[in-house]
């Protein structure tokens, strides 16, 4: 083995050429001799004055010399390299089989906890020593804690370990062992421990006995929630290249509910973060951690997790000097389950993951047997499917997973239905030793098998559709069956060589929408000449010539130089009056302008959603479009905003009404609505600034006065002077506020874009707002989002002919199903843009009726409007 050969040594004795010997020694693993004997000279004289044989001796000094120097050679690698020492440091866990717990060993300054602690570090030695790649390499351990099972020991061993080892030494810790320490004297009993198994971990996170500063125990009583948090919280940050932890425990028959309300810490970045990790035992090893969070996240969003024991461990190891406020985060005990699963007999019913929406507890197995009347089958439509795993690969289903009909379900799935040929089914979900995700939840149905979808159809994975979504154009089923051979309408369809059907504008829109890209075909240039976006095609050479010669700028937006052009409509400005061939160089991270006018106003250059700060930004306009949570007109088809998600959306309230119309924040005094909101209606004076109060990072319309909403009354209304009442041509609106904003997490102005910025079609954009979430219904509580896509100019005005203006645009689904409604007008099109911002492509104006097929909401261009932007607000 090499190791044996190692403990050897790598050479041995023996002559090496020339009267050179080298002695080793395998006993003495530090050092070598090396002598020198003469060979006897028979005839001095033939060897003086030479022979036929003269030159052996120098080519075999030669030679030994090469050699003597190859062993030099292997000695310095073998003690200066191959003998380096690694310090490791192992995490692990291990349980006493033949002792009960006591409360005494909750506190770590106890004799009782000493006296066991001592106990369990000389099984650990004794253990070790017994192991070769170990004994000689331990220093020490320590007990960290302990907690109920019988008892179970968290504990750290370190070693200096030689660097060719490590992999060997992880892998023997990595196996469970058993240990026993005989007993001294004949009345007492064995020490026993079992499940020994530890696993190598960062030595920062092994917590100093001098410095507990950061270090919290805290224990659950009864059912009330647990307080902690990071310190300083919220008022000052968390300390900076500090290692906190907090141990949780609940009773001996309870789990633990760990729920952070407020998170927010470093970004995850390449250049080191700070880290939140929650373990599902005492002793911070990676096979056992729930989850690893750090950035920022909404309130709203899931930070709920269950442990399988009684007892979590909450990590924050910070790496950087960014001033955040930490985490807030409660923690209360359950009563632990007896069983999970079950058996099911009705007609039909709902079953999910434990603890649904919660993240599910790790380290679990349920099962629900199925059984539906005997003369109906059954399935299993999965509403939400969240079993994702990091650094699983995909498709492989080996930690947790959902499994039916001896198939696995996991990661993130769409809507999608399992199905039975019989009365039967059975439902096995299983949970991992580590991380855990907010798991699923399902509705079993019995059906006739002769007729499983009545008066609609069925996708062939078992889930019914509404009859009218077949072949639409738009994939309904996940498996795309729906739209299987179908007769696609011409008059708004494209057929695919594949035979599906898409929207016609998609067609040679330079995006491949067909699976076979036929919707591309035919729409190509000429050889050696480019195709412009907007169709026109040109030589090869006026490609990246530093000329606009496509009209739109495509031919130079994909250089890799960017060239001073002559100025046109479609080309952007510098603020020295030069014009630029790339197209919407504003504020992505790249200096475009000779100037530097491109990124002058966007606050950190490069920075990421999750890098910018969030709780010291002063009110500079360059942090817009920026959301302080990073996750990718009442809105019909949309679904419930995260709380800041949305940082820009403001809530304009007429006297006495309410909600009215949305605005966008755009800069800490500036808004942009629509103007018919401000057309005097029915005796009242719409226009008066006086009769409207704005509403400011609100979220819920039922909490107007919740934290971090800033109420905020009108000083000036600007309606566009071209304004028509009638075309709603220039439909757009400037509010100034009474007092300025106070930029937040949840408060921020979104990007205006140049006038020159470009908005094609088919590019998805989000349309938000407290408007009806229906045609004739009724206006949403909290804020809705949809995300709709760019239609282009020409199909907008054929669907809508004599009504659309060089002001307007079409934005929607020709199919229906997302749009915006009575309520959204005057809210924003957010459209993400390079390094992560958002900036406003239009504003929500008109739309005939609401989600309807052939009719998209039209919104007013934005970029149109950028100067007259810049002249009434200087922003």
């Amino acid at each position: 083995m090499k190791s044996e050969r190692a403990r050897r040594g790598p050479g041995g004795s023996g002559g090496l050429g020339a009267g050179l010997k080298y002695t080793s020694r395998p006993e003495n693993m530090n050092g070598f001799e090396e002598g020198v004997e003469f060979l006897p000279a028979n005839n001095a004289r033939k060897v003086e004055k030479g022979s036929p044989r003269r030159w052996v001796v120098p080519v075999a000094v030669l030679a030994g010399l090469l050699v003597l120097s190859l062993m030099a050679g292997l000695l310095v690698w073998h003690f200066q390299y191959r003998n380096v020492r690694v310090q490791k440091v192992f995490n692990g866990y291990l349980r006493i089989t033949n002792e009960n717990f006591l409360d005494a060993y909750e506190n770590s300054s106890s004799t009782e906890f000493a006296n066991l602690a001592k106990k369990v570090k000389e099984a650990l030695k004794l253990l070790y020593s017994g192991i070769p790649v170990l004994g000689p390499y331990y220093r020490k351990s320590a007990v960290t804690a302990f907690s109920e099972g019988s008892i179970i020991a968290y504990y750290w061993s370190e070693f200096s370990i030689p660097q060719y080892l490590v992999q060997e030494a992880e892998q023997a810790m990595a196996q469970e062992h058993v240990v026993t320490l005989p007993p001294r004297a004949r009345a007492v009993s064995s020490f026993v421990l079992t499940s020994v198994v530890a696993f190598p971990t960062d030595p920062r996170t092994v917590q100093s006995t001098q410095d507990n500063s950061c270090s919290f125990a805290l224990h659950a009583r009864g059912s009330e929630p647990t307080r902690f948090t990071t310190p300083g919280f919220p008022d000052s940050p968390y300390p900076s290249h500090a290692r906190c932890q907090w141990t949780l425990r609940g009773d001996a028959d309870s789990t633990l509910s760990l729920t952070f309300r407020s998170f927010d810490v470093a970004t995850c970045d390449e250049s080191g973060s700070d880290l939140v990790t929650v373990y599902d035992t005492l002793s911070p090893v990676e096979p056992r951690a729930v989850v690893q969070l750090c950035g920022s996240y909404p309130p709203s969003y899931n930070l709920t997790f269950l442990s399988s024991q009684n007892v979590l461990l909450v990590t924050l190891v910070t790496n950087t000097e960014r001033r955040h406020p930490g985490f807030e985060a409660t923690v209360f005990q359950l009563p632990r389950m007896s069983s999970c699963g079950g058996d099911l007999h009705a007609a039909q019913g709902t079953f999910s993951s434990p603890y649904y929406p919660a993240h599910y507890p790790p380290n679990i197995n349920c099962t629900w047997n199925i059984e539906v009347p005997d003369n109906q089958n059954v399935k299993v439509h999965f509403k939400a499917f969240f079993l994702l795993e990091p650094n699983v690969p995909l498709g492989s289903c080996s930690k947790d997973y959902v499994e039916i009909n001896g198939e696995r379900y996991c990661g993130e799935r769409p809507q999608f239905v399992v199905s039975s040929g019989s009365s039967k089914i059975t439902v096995h979900f299983h949970s991992d030793q580590s991380y855990t995700d907010t798991g699923f939840l399902a509705e079993y149905l019995s059906y006739d098998a002769s007729d499983p979808c009545p008066g609609r159809f069925m996708c062939n994975t078992g889930r019914c559709i509404q009859e009218e979504l077949r072949c639409d154009g738009w994939a309904d089923c996940t498996d795309h069956s729906d739209e299987l051979h179908c007769q696609c309408n011409a008059t708004y369809q494209f057929t695919c060589t594949d035979k599906l059907c898409k929207p016609l504008f998609w067609v040679c829109d330079s995006v491949k929408d067909c699976e076979d890209g036929s919707d591309e075909q035919g729409c190509s240039c000429p050889p050696e000449t480019f195709r412009c976006n907007n169709g026109k095609c040109l030589p090869q050479s006026q490609q990246c010539d530093g000329k606009d010669n496509c009209g739109d700028g495509s031919d130079e937006a994909k250089c890799h130089h960017v060239s001073t052009v002559t100025c046109t409509k479609h080309t952007y400005r510098c603020l020295d009056g030069l014009c630029v061939s790339k197209g919407n160089p504003e504020c992505d991270g790249k200096k475009d302008c000779i100037d530097g006018s491109d990124e002058k106003d966007c606050g950190e250059q490069g920075c990421r959603i999750q890098l910018c700060r969030l709780f010291t930004v002063q009110g500079a306009y360059g942090d817009c479009g920026l959301r302080s949570f990073s996750r990718q007109s009442r809105v019909v088809g949309g679904e419930n905003a995260d709380e800041g998600e949305w940082p820009w959306q403001v809530s304009l309230h007429a006297r006495g009404q309410g909600h009215v119309c949305g605005a966008s924040l755009i800069s800490p005094s500036w808004m942009v609505s629509a103007a018919h909101c401000f057309v005097n209606h029915r005796g009242f004076r719409y226009s008066d600034h006086s009769m409207w109060t704005a509403f400011l990072g609100l979220h819920d319309q039922s909490k107007r006065s919740a934290p971090g909403v800033q109420e905020r009354r009108l000083q000036r209304v600007i309606s566009h002077p071209f304004f028509n009442d009638f075309t709603f041509d220039y439909d757009i609106a400037l509010l100034q506020l009474e007092q300025p904003a106070e930029y937040s997490a949840t408060v921020r102005p979104i990007c205006l874009p140049d006038a020159a910025h470009a908005f094609p079609a088919g590019k998805a954009i989000w349309v938000t707002g407290w408007g009806h979430t229906q045609e004739g219904g009724t206006r949403a509580l909290i804020l809705q989002k949809g995300e709709i896509r760019v239609i282009n100019q020409t199909t907008c005005e054929r669907l809508l002919p004599q009504q659309i203006t060089a002001r307007m645009m079409c934005v929607g689904y020709l199919s229906g199903g997302v749009d915006a409604c009575q309520g959204d007008s005057g809210g924003p099109l957010s459209s993400p843009e390079a390094n992560g911002r958002m900036f406003q492509a239009g504003v929500v104006s008109w739309g005939d009726g609401c989600a309807q097929r052939d009719k998209p909401g039209v919104y007013t261009r934005l970029s149109v409007f950028r100067d007259w932007i810049k002249q009434q607000t200087g922003v």
